[in-house]
This record gives structure tokens, sequence and C-alpha cells, in this order.
């Protein structure tokens, strides 16, 4: 059987370790570094099928397996350039009551034990494919195999049996190939491969032919990249040097108490080598100490003589441990370190969650959130063949093919679009009045019963960040809607100040559970008529009525310049009442439209749309809104402000501008005689007056506005809005 290994073809025996393959092709899979075979060093790392930071010596060799050691030499991976395709990684509950996480063969006691208790027991055995990745409240066990994600929920215990780990060397020469842990040294040697004269210091491997045992203190090791001899140094200062081809290395050993350390406060219990008291090297007086991030003795002297002293913070301050391999080779140099400045030996620092680096295919694993929002009418978008954008946070169409179809059938047929999106809201309540006079800029009391207003959203500051409707019911509750991307927002801002004031107000969030269908264009009354709606709304009136059969709230207004009624209902009946639109409208020429024409018809009317027009310090005035403003009210979020803002000359302010031919970039700059005089908020062509119409910030120059600007090296003239239908009949009509 072969795999591939850097576009090389490699045979390897089934069942072997991807490391053991690697290694006996010659391919160290970092170029060097002292190898623990355990999973706590950085040293076996390389990317297989795609996936970066997988290590080598706990990854079982599979046939067309492609190995690239993008870390040779301790280079980082690159980023990918696409997606790699994959079987979707399943996320498995399991209900026990006891877990064992083992290693080493450790804890077999306590699964006997369990088991003749008549315990249900899980065992995620990390000699076997199964990697522990964390412990989490619950309490909750998350592992991992080759093919899926494990949620292992215990009732009972969580039992701790990962041994331990063996001290890496941190000496000059560390990088080289050759180098193994005691136990590495044992494994290899049982795998078959040929190690070639091995020269043990401390703890000899097992099974394996030394050609010579060392004592003393290590020094350094000498070759170019792979090992060619070992010196040591006796008590007297005597320094001996041995040749050789492989050093075992069993400097002693820490605890693999991480997943303990995360479950502190839940029930786990640590046996065997995992409560062994760690071995504390002397931590070297140069060199690198955390190899995987290359953080060194000077580093660290640097760090503490800057004022940090305690663990926690050395760790931030010098990043040591916060590598590949989270500080099971540096820790115990780091915690020497400690008491070689202090005298004081600290604890480790806190496990936090994960031990392992996971993909992000496996942290979303079982869920099924999407995080861009879909509308109920999705399928029917795809379905028409509309060109589906990330807008906001959501999927929504912005053209179905033929943006001149689109924009012509709501300026002159009808057109009708999904506006789902937008924040819907209701607030009822005995202060519900109260709560919206002081939230809104604008007179509440004088909307009557079946009516809408335009309302303006402002911060404490008096900068808007939001706009939309205030639909008055009854005295005691009112619909609100919001924009779509303030929709995120909205229910978060009416909580807080409705909690603020301790107002007795209800408030029910409606934007995911109801759907909303937007028609537009002079045959609209046509189109709704022949749906069952037989008594038009005067201009912002709303009322409830059954179109197609299905029950609505309906709003009329006009964001498009043209007559316009905004069918809000259920989200599940939306696919009905769409097609049911669709199938009535077929021979008045009904077409769907996108965004992009949306954007093209608002322009036209200078509607604007906050978050692209206005800025984080727009107030009502820069934007020329001061209509939708009473500042005589004796309170409103923002008012003080505004007042405060309101006596400062203007410095500049969002204005209309038009051009011969096509319009310029969103974003372009706007000169005035060679100065920067702002830049531009919207953009587009208008197919109604052949012309380009755009919006943009304008500055004052003098105490005036110049009538003419340069945008693109053309020549743009400073106009009134709107452009489209100045007097307004068409949205009235």
């Amino acid at each position: 059987m072969r795999l591939v290994i850097d576009g090389r073809p490699v045979e390897f025996q089934e069942g072997e370790n991807l490391l053991v393959t690697m290694l006996r092709a010659d391919m160290h899979p970092t170029g060097g570094g002292c190898l623990c075979f355990g999973g706590d060093c950085h040293n076996c790392l390389a990317s297989v099928d795609g996936v970066a930071y997988v290590r080598t010596c706990q990854t079982k060799a599979q046939p067309a397996m492609v190995v690239a050691r993008e870390h040779f030499q301790h280079a980082h991976p690159p980023m990918p350039t696409q997606d790699h395709a994959t079987p979707d990684k399943k996320a498995r509950n399991i209900h026990c009551d006891v877990v064992v996480v083992r290693m080493d063969g450790e804890g077999q006691s306590e699964i006997d034990t369990a088991l003749q208790a008549g315990k249900s027991v899980f065992v995620v055995d990390a000699d076997h494919e199964m990697e522990p990745v964390a412990v989490y409240a619950g309490p909750l066990v998350v592992a991992r195999t080759p093919h899926e994600l494990l949620l292992i929920h215990p009732h009972e215990e969580i039992i701790v049996a990962t041994g331990a780990a063996e001290i890496q060397p941190v000496v000059e020469g560390s990088h080289l190939s050759g180098l193994l842990t005691s136990s590495a040294c044992s494994k290899l040697a049982q795998a078959g491969l040929e190690l070639g004269r091995v020269v043990a210091i401390g703890t000899p491997p097992q099974g394996v032919a030394v050609h010579q045992f060392l004592q003393g203190e290590l020094v350094r090791f000498e070759g170019e990249s792979k090992v060619q001899a070992v010196i040591v140094r006796d008590a007297d200062g005597n320094e001996t040097r041995v040749e050789c081809d492989t050093v075992s290395l069993g400097l002693g050993i820490h605890p693999r108490d991480t997943l303990a350390l995360m479950g502190n406060g839940l029930p786990v219990r640590t046996v065997g080598k995992a409560t062994a008291e760690a071995t504390l090297p002397t931590c070297p007086d140069h060199g690198i100490i955390c190899p995987c991030i290359g953080t060194s003795r000077a580093d660290l002297d640097f760090t503490w003589d800057s004022g940090f002293h305690e663990l926690e913070l050395i760790k931030r301050a010098s990043l040591a441990g916060t590598g590949v391999c989270q500080g099971m080779t540096c820790l115990p140099y780091v915690r020497s370190f400690i008491q070689e400045k202090s005298g004081t030996l600290q604890p480790r620092f806190t496990a936090r969650p994960v031990t392992r680096q996971i993909t992000l295919e496996e942290i979303a694993a079982g869920a099924h959130h999407r995080s861009m929002g879909e509308t109920a009418l999705h399928h029917e978008h795809v379905a028409l063949g509309a060109q589906m954008e990330h807008f906001g946070h959501w999927w929504r169409p912005w053209t179905y093919g033929n943006p001149d179809e689109e924009y012509w059938a709501a300026r002159e047929a009808v057109g009708i679009m999904d506006v789902s999106t937008l924040g819907k809201m209701i607030v009822s309540g005995a202060d519900a009045l109260e709560f919206l006079e002081r939230l809104y800029p604008t007179q509440v009391a004088t909307i009557k019963p079946g009516r809408t207003r335009y309302v303006l959203i402002l911060n404490e500051r008096g900068y808007v960040f939001d706009d939309g409707l205030v639909a008055k019911e009854t005295d005691t509750r009112y619909a609100l809607t919001f924009t779509s991307g303030g929709s995120s927002h909205a229910e978060m801002w009416l909580r807080d100040w409705a909690t603020t004031w301790g107002l007795d107000v209800r408030i029910l969030n409606q934007t995911y559970t109801l759907g909303a269908i937007n028609v537009t264009g002079p045959l609209t009354h046509e189109l709704l008529r022949r749906a069952g709606m037989t008594h038009p709304l005067k201009y912002m009136e709303f009322a409830d009525v059954e179109v197609c059969g299905i029950a609505c709230r309906v709003y009329r207004l006009s964001f498009t310049g043209e007559v316009s009624f905004e069918l809000h209902h259920l989200a599940k009946d939306s696919v009905t009442l769409w097609r049911n639109l669709m199938s009535l409208g077929r021979n008045l020429g009904i077409k769907p439209h996108g965004l992009e024409t949306l954007l093209k018809l608002r322009l036209e009317k200078g509607h604007i749309i906050v978050g692209q027009d206005t800025d984080f310090d727009s107030t009502p005035r820069r934007i020329r809104h001061e209509w939708a403003i009473k500042p005589e009210k004796p309170f409103f979020v923002g008012r003080t402000s505004l007042l405060r803002t309101n006596r400062i000359e203007l410095d500049k302010v969002l204005t209309a501008f038009e051009m011969e031919g096509n319009s310029p970039h969103e974003g372009a700059v706007i000169w005035h005689e060679g100065h920067y005089a702002g830049y531009v908020t919207s953009s587009t062509w208008s197919p109604a007056l052949q012309k380009g119409i755009m919006m943009g910030w304008l500055y004052y120059f003098n105490g005036e506005l110049p009538t003419e600007v340069m945008i693109e090296d053309r020549v743009a003239q400073r106009v009134e809005l709107p452009f489209y239908d100045k007097e307004g009949i068409r949205a009235r009509a």
C-alpha cells in the first residue's frame, strides 16, 4: 500500500503509524526536533489531506493519503486557496455513567472497577485514534476520531488517565533530527525502524540495544541536519562527546493533566502518571525555550525585567506556551525560570479548551445554524434564476438576470420584491406611548390609529444609526419596522431602554416569524384588486387585509418612488402569497426585482440608506432630515446632544449631484478647485433621467456649498432632491 508524501509515492504497512512511515522513508515531518510519539510536541506536524497541523504520531497511514511537509524546517503552512472538499464531519452524542480518557494503556483498573459495579463506561483511548479535545461544564467531554466528533455526556464521573509527557531537551542543537524521548525510542524500535548507534541519557529506552549510556548534564547536540554527536558535562565540569545516530532522552516527566485542569469544579478524577509530580529541569541561560513560538531565554529575561512575574502574565507577554503544543515542551522550563528568579515554584496556568487544534469543520459538526440568513422565499428566488448576494446578514437576490426589465417593470407596470429581512417589532403595554415618545425624536402621540410615520433613530450623541416606521394600532400597541441591517440590534436597543426607564411595555420581535413582500409600480392597485384588496389605502396608511386569501398587514408607503404596498404575513405563507401574486400579475407585466433595481429606484427618489449614506457622526441636520425631528419635545434619546450640535455651524451635508454619462464609483472623491470636498456615498445611472446621479458628503467652502464639483475628472452639478418625480405625485397616486 502506498500514500503520497511531498508528491512522492511512499509504501507503508497496514496499521502503521504515519510518523513511522515518514521516518522509514527518511522524511522527518518537520526536518528535526525531538520526537515524543505521544502528541506532546510540535515536531511531528504535517498537513494531511489538506488539513494543517496534524500530529502524524497519532494518525494511521491510509492508502492514497496526501501528506505535505509544509512545516518542514519549522515553516508555517500556507493559507489554503480554496475549500478542501471532504465528507461532512458528523457529531455523535454519547451518554454513559463514566467516561475514561486514557493513554499509554493506563486506566484499565478504573475501567474494570466501574464495569464490575454495573456502570456504563465509555473509553476515549488516545492510542486508538480517539483524541481527547476538551472538558466542558455539563459535564461534557469532547473527543474526535478520523470520522466524527464525539460529544460524551457522563452522568457520574470523568476519569483522566492520560499518563505523563517526557521532558524535551532545550539545548543547542535541539532542532536536529535523530532525537527521541525514551518512550518514542522504544516505540520506533518496536516498529522495526533502524536507529543505528543509540546513545541514552537518563531513563533508558525499553527493548532497545543502546550503544552507550551517558550520565551528567546535557550540554548540546552536534550535526548539520541530523544528530552526529552528543555532549554531556559531569559534576566536575568535564565534557564528554559521544558520536551517535540516535539520542534517547529520559530527562524526566510532567503529567498530562490539562483535561483535569479544565475540569476544575467538575466530577473529574485523575489517576496514574497523570497525578505524578513534575520533573523541573534547569532553565538554560540562553537559547530557545519555546520552539513552537521561538521564545528565547532572552525574551523571558526581558519579560521579567518588564515587571511580569506571574506565570499567566509571562505566558502572554512572551507567548511561551501559546504554540501548537500548548506548553508541553516549554512549560517546565518557564516554571523553572520563575523559580530561579523568585525562589518560588508557581503552579501551572489554568488550562483552557481546547488541548488539540481542531478544524472549523469539526467545530461546526452537529450544528445547523446558518451564518447567513435565508428568507422563506429563498428557494423561490433561486428557482427564478436570481443571483444571490450577501447583504447585511442575509442572502438576498441582487438581480434575476435582466436589471433593465426589472427596473422598467417597477416604473411602468408592477414589480415585486422580497423584503422579509426588514426588522419587525411589536411594542405594547400601558407605557407603550411614553416609551416610544422617549425613544424617537418625532411626535408619536399625534399618529392616528391605522396610520404610520417615518422615524429616525438616534443614539445618545444625537447621531442617526437607523430609520424605519411607527404604525399605531391602539393607544397601547404599536408596530415598528427597522432596516434589514438594523434588525439585528433593534430588539437589544428597545429592551435596554425599556429596562433602563422601568416602563411597563412588552416587546415582541417578529423579524423572523413574519415575511414581507413589496409590490410597487403604477399597476399595483390593479394587482391588489385582483388579489382581493377592494379598498385601496391612502399613502402612509395600513390595514389588516386578506390578500390572495392570506391574512396580511398591508402598509402603503414608498421607497421606490412609485405606488407601493408592503404585505406583512406569516412566513409560512410567503411562498403561496408570492406565487399567487406572480400569477395574478402575469398579464400586467409583473417582474420580481432584486437589490440592484431597488437601489437605483430609491436613489432616483433621494431616499437614504442608513449606514451607506450616513456615517458615525451623521446628525439629522447633516443629512437634511431636520423635518423628521421635533426638538421642542421635552425629551428623546439624543436630544441634549442634538441641541448642542445644532448650534454649531455646519461643515458638511449630504448632497445630490448629477452628471452627463455614466455615474462615478461609490466612494469616489469629490474635488472643488483642487481641494478635497467629500466623497460619493451612492451612485447610479438613471434610466428614467438618462444621466448619472449620486449622493455624497460635500464640505462647505467659506460658508458656501460649491455648485459645481469634479468627480473622477468629470464635472458634476449640485442639485436638489429628489431627482425623480419632484412633486411626489406617483407615490401618492
